[in-house]
């Protein structure tokens, strides 16, 4: 049997933040590639760089003034960074962002020092001016997305200009955005409002194949930068990112589960057809069902939950699964009910409907714990269709 279960709770974004620690940790990963045509990547080493504020540099006893947007540095600790083999080479990547109207450069004391200026950047980092920490190597900077699409648009992309696009483009509890409340999943802004997406359309973004694609979203994943979703048939993956709220917000990171992210994304999930059976045989089921969930802290027991005999078309061991894996996203997104073991769920029909091949059922959850007059009510439909049936 499938059911599609779905349960319900627009900003125009025109820069992302990005932490200078989370630059400086892919520069020291050597595992990531850097031979491909998008110049993402340079650039957003030298925006990290750019000083905050007004400043005077020395430079072997020589001061330089260094505005908003601007930095100075040696042409050598900059070929590193970029990893060139020559000088000649990281200045040509200064010139091509120069060609584009991305920055400015000179190249100063003793042609030993590039002194560099980012076009715009008050634009986009005036809030930095005023009331933020200025510490060289911490804090953050503002990003702006449509410059994203440009860099990824030059051509092939690298490995590392890949993490990138996937973190600039992450979404966090969005109510737009399916799937987002779950973690931080990555969403190209394609005006679908879905998240989920294949190889051979990131294969095309990226400048590469369809296998290359896949394989690198392999990498990134078995390094620990992401986490893939993956559904059969159209549907497609959900790119969730890794260390993405302990880096953007200081709090613990969230594990990710496919069937949470099938609820919230409103995909079918499968459950094995059932004959009909008894009272404690349905208990057993229940019980076998919620032992095979994925570990957690705390899972909702079937004590717990009461499911009216009006709702007879989905089984009650279904009722409970479905129950179990609601309160669990909930809990993610800061119910503390949720993981109680006190907390009680309510199911009861608000209507039914059904056909010859379609079954729908749209009921109230209702989230009430003894111990305190607070009570949670959600809406929750839930479409069952028999595959036997549908053919």
């Amino acid at each position: 049997m499938q059911y599609q279960l779905k349960i319900q709770q627009l900003v125009t974004y025109s820069r992302c933040r990005i932490y200078r620690n989370f630059v400086k940790m892919l520069t020291e990963d050597k595992e990531l590639r850097l031979n491909g045509d998008s110049l993402l990547y340079y650039f957003v080493v030298l925006c990290s760089m750019a000083n905050y504020q007004f400043s005077r540099l020395p430079v072997d006893g020589i001061y330089y003034t260094v505005l908003p947007g601007e930095w100075i540095l040696p042409i050598r600790e900059l070929t590193e960074l970029f990893r060139k083999k020559t000088v000649k080479s990281t200045i040509a990547v200064l010139d091509d962002l120069s060609e584009k109207n991305l920055l400015t450069y000179s190249i100063i004391h003793h042609k030993q020092y590039i002194k560099y200026a980012i076009t715009d950047w008050s634009k986009f980092n005036t809030s930095l001016e005023a009331d933020v920490p200025c510490q060289k190597d911490l804090g953050f900077f503002f990003f702006p997305y449509p410059l994203v699409s440009e860099f990824i648009g030059n051509g092939k992309c690298s490995e590392m200009d890949i993490v990138l696009d996937l973190w600039l483009n992450a979404v966090y509890n969005d109510a737009r955005i399916p799937g987002s409340d779950v973690g931080p999943v990555t969403y190209f802004r394609n005006g679908t409002r879905s998240p989920l997406i294949g190889y051979e359309e990131l294969g095309k973004r990226w400048g590469v194949s369809k296998s290359t694609a896949g394989r690198i979203i392999r990498k990134l994943e078995d390094n620990g930068y992401i986490k893939s979703v993956s559904f059969q048939g159209k549907y497609g993956s959900a790119i969730y990112l890794c260390n993405y709220l302990s880096t953007m917000f200081n709090i613990s990171d969230v594990i990710i589960d496919k069937e949470e992210v099938a609820m919230s994304l409103n995909i079918k999930m499968t459950i094995p057809d059932e004959v009909e059976k008894s009272e404690s045989d349905e208990i057993q089921e229940a019980e076998a069902v919620l032992a095979a969930c994925q570990n957690s802290e705390f899972e909702v027991e079937e004590t717990q939950i009461s499911v009216p005999k009006s709702i007879a078309y989905v089984p009650k061991s279904h009722i409970v699964m479905m129950v179990q894996k609601t309160a669990k996203s909930l809990s993610l997104q800061g119910y503390a009910c949720c993981a109680c073991a006190r907390a009680q769920y309510f199911l009861s029909p608000l209507s039914q409907s059904i056909d010859c091949k379609r079954k729908t059922i749209e009921a109230e959850l209702l989230i009430r714990c003894p111990d305190t007059p607070q009570i949670y009510r959600f809406a929750i439909t839930i479409d069952a269709t028999n595959e036997k049936e549908v053919g």
